[in-house]
């Protein structure tokens, strides 16, 4: 008999929501929906920008270096929040972004120089764009990630 036949056989293993690797998407708001479409048009507009699906965002690198997505349907951190990368992140930014309330340093996406920043309505478009120029400026120094 072989030895493999007498191994007892393994129940396969069932697998939690807290356990899970990949945190759980949140639904975006109407809103952010609006706001995602008039972001991802300006950033088609810049220079060497290309636009990626990646699950529910729309993915926006520099060359092939990522450096913002926005979301479609789902967000990480809240149902208006997007999120952008540096690596890495010019001191004179992390201080501005600690000033800022809307910007969070903890968004569970795995990887280095994410942060997401928080719209509450439409004027925060404008502060939306300054981070996403600064993170695009970052992309063009930065590592392939």
């Amino acid at each position: 008999m072989r030895y493999s036949a007498m191994k007892p056989k393994k129940k396969p293993r069932q697998w939690t929501r807290e356990q899970s690797i990949r945190p759980a998407l949140i639904p975006i708001t109407p809103e952010m929906q609006h706001w995602s479409a008039l972001l991802e048009e300006e950033l088609k507009t810049w220079p060497d920008v290309t636009a990626k699906r990646l699950f529910s965002f729309r993915s926006f690198y520099r060359g092939k270096t990522i450096f913002a997505a926005l979301p479609r349907s789902r967000s990480f951190n809240s149902p208006t929040s997007i999120i952008f990368k540096f690596n890495p992140m010019p001191p004179v930014l992390i201080k501005h972004a600690q000033a800022d309330a809307r910007v969070n340093f903890n968004t569970r996406i795995s990887g280095t120089g994410w942060l997401s920043f928080e719209l509450k309505s439409e004027t925060d478009l404008r502060d939306a764009l300054w981070w996403l120029n600064h993170a695009y400026e970052s992309a063009k120094r930065g590592a392939r990630s």
